[in-house]
């Protein structure tokens, strides 16, 4: 009988513990890597830069992943279907970026219909909020007559975006802020953004397998560029009719239109 895999424990007093191996994570549940410790920035930061992340439900420990293989999307390979094309070109929306993150971040919390409870415990909206105001976390917003229907956040690092939830209250609400987003990284050269585990919607907007060695080698190159943190903004033409901005918009919104 084989040995069983020992699960890492990690000693919430210590943020600078530093993570096993990636190759040391589990088969079975499919790349769990260690167990325990915290949400605080530090070590965050360094679970992302080492291709891991969080993933639990609310009041049970915190339990950290690494998988194999890594789904993976590159900006410049972004696939638009023909329906989709024809939405972007109608611009009937506006997109913003950090405008709305605490929004984003509830709307990305929410119960779905097709799911029992959500992962998105208060711990780790606190923490994403904190890598939001230490500009690491970043969303992306999609507006039509004054109303939210879809977004995005994640996290950025060098030049990976490790993209965490998305979610739609239109038809194509969540898929036209990652295209817009993707537009916006291409121009920023990010090479990677890591979508984690391959879901049906993310394949059809292009996103792969690749092994889990190879996904680390990318991100280490990634990694090797200066970050770009605090608030983002387009710098490319978007749509940003204000007719579908919100009459009252956050104050971050009115910044980024002046």
């Amino acid at each position: 009988m084989d040995n069983p895999v020992r699960l890492h424990w990690l000693d919430p007093r210590d943020p600078d513990q530093p993570f096993p191996p990636a190759h040391k994570a589990m088969q079975e549940p499919n790349g769990l890597l260690a167990i325990g410790g915290d949400l605080s920035m530090p070590r965050l930061i360094r679970a992302y830069s080492s291709g891991i992340f969080p993933w639990y439900n609310p009041n049970e420990p915190i339990l950290w992943w690494c998988p194999d293989p890594r789904a993976v999307l590159r900006p410049s390979e972004i696939h638009i279907s023909h329906s989709l094309a024809k939405r972007i070109r109608k611009a009937n929306f506006a997109v913003t970026l950090d405008c709305a993150f605490e929004t984003v971040l509830e709307a990305c919390a929410a119960e779905r219909a097709n799911a029992n409870g959500t992962w998105l415990g208060p711990d780790m909206r606190d923490a994403y909020r904190e890598l939001h105001e230490h500009g690491f976390a970043h969303s992306a917003e999609v507006w039509r007559e004054g109303v939210l229907i879809g977004g995005l956040y994640g996290v950025a690092l060098g030049r990976a975006f490790f993209g965490e939830s998305m979610f739609s209250r239109a038809d194509d609400g969540s898929k036209l802020a990652l295209c817009h987003l993707c537009r916006q990284l291409e121009d920023w050269q990010f090479s990677l953004i890591d979508c984690q585990i391959a879901s049906p919607h993310l394949k059809t907007m292009g996103a792969i397998d690749i092994s889990r060695e190879r996904f680390l080698r990318l991100l280490h190159e990634a990694m090797g560029f200066a970050g770009r943190t605090g608030l983002w903004r387009y710098e490319r033409d978007v749509p940003c009719d204000r007719h579908h901005l919100p009459s009252r918009m956050p104050w971050r919104l009115s910044e980024a239109l002046r």
